[in-house]
Formats: C-alpha cells, structure tokens, sequence
C-alpha cells in the first residue's frame, strides 16, 4: 500500500501563504520579472503547468519540471499541454491522488534531483502540494518556482530556514493524520535519510 500525507481541510488556509517571494503578473511577463533575480541555482524546479509553459516559452529550462496537465482543477489549454513536453526531459510518470502527496511523490522527486538529467515529472491526479517536497529535497541553493492563480509565481530561494520552515508545516500535517506511525520512513525521507 502507498503511504500517504493526507492535507485536512483545517490546514488548507497554511498553505495559502506564499512559501517565498510572489512575483505579480501574468505569462512571459512575470517570468522576465523573476529571471532578473534567478542567477544560476543549484537546481531549477517548476511546479505547475502554466508557470513551466512560460519557463520554457522564455528560454528558461528547469532541471525539473512537475506537471499534471491541469491549472486551476480543470484540464489545461492544448498549447499549455503541448508547451510543457520539451524535447530533452527524461519522463516519469507517477500517481499522486488530489489533497494528498505520496511517498511514490516523494521518491520520484528525490530521484529526480539526484538526477544529472533533466526530467519531467508528469503527476497523475494532482500535483499542487508537489512543491512542498521539491522544496525540502532540492538542495540549497536551488530555486523552486510554483503558480499562485490568478496572481503570479512564487520564487522559493532553497536555504536552511526555508527547509526547517517547510518541515515545521509538514510536522503539523503528519500530526494531523490518522495512522502516523506510518509515516515516519517518509518524515526520515525529508531529513536525508
């Protein structure tokens, strides 16, 4: 059976917040925005179909890309779709339900970042809690770009703080789950080991 991080409905609001800076606008435009305070990260992640198509619409290619051919709960744009399967990117499929991340997630992220290759991480369900893990296994110095709808893209700098952050909200929705001792192999995930 695959373990999972269930998101409860009374801890939804937390992940409201922006996890790093909000760079307002829409399409190519916020993504020249941020490419001015991009410099050469560790690793680029981008989470989320629209903020990848114009990732890659700019020029700008990620180490990894997380998709799942939606935006906004409903079926992405054909050129959105498109846009996002860039010649170059090994491919990984993985499932990951709704309100949920899997450890499958987790470990195809993990393997992903220990990864020389590019890779998209194509999600089957939904991958919009799918930063929360890229954030806590990229390494520092890393950037971790994520959607914000109908706002613009949030830039995660990857650094020490924002990890124990990550990790400190994480805790509190291991706590909240049903069979907990059933996640620790993926809290130890998160630590390293």
């Amino acid at each position: 059976m695959v373990k999972t991080i269930h998101l409860p409905e009374e801890l939804r609001p937390l992940l409201r917040k922006t996890f790093g800076v909000l760079y307002t606008g829409v399409g190519d435009d916020t993504i020249q925005k941020l490419s001015k305070d991009l410099g050469s990260p560790t690793k680029l992640i981008s989470v989320g179909d629209v903020t990848t198509f114009h990732l890659l619409n700019s020029n700008i290619i990620p180490d990894i890309l997380i998709v799942d051919d939606r935006t906004k709960r409903g079926p992405a744009s054909a050129s959105v779709v498109v846009g996002t399967k860039h010649t170059g990117f090994c491919e990984i499929f993985v499932d990951n339900p709704p309100g949920v991340i899997t450890e499958d997630l987790i470990d195809v992220v993990h393997d992903a970042i220990k990864s020389e290759d590019h890779v998209r991480i194509f999600v089957r369900g939904e991958e919009d809690l799918a930063a929360l893990p890229a954030i806590l296994l990229a390494p520092e110095g890393s950037v971790v770009l994520y959607g914000q709808p109908d706002e613009g893209v949030v830039f995660v700098s990857i650094t020490k703080s924002k990890k124990e952050e990550i990790l400190d909200l994480l805790d509190k929705i291991i706590s909240g789950q049903e069979d907990r001792s059933n996640l620790i192999d993926i809290r130890r995930k998160f630590n390293g080991c």
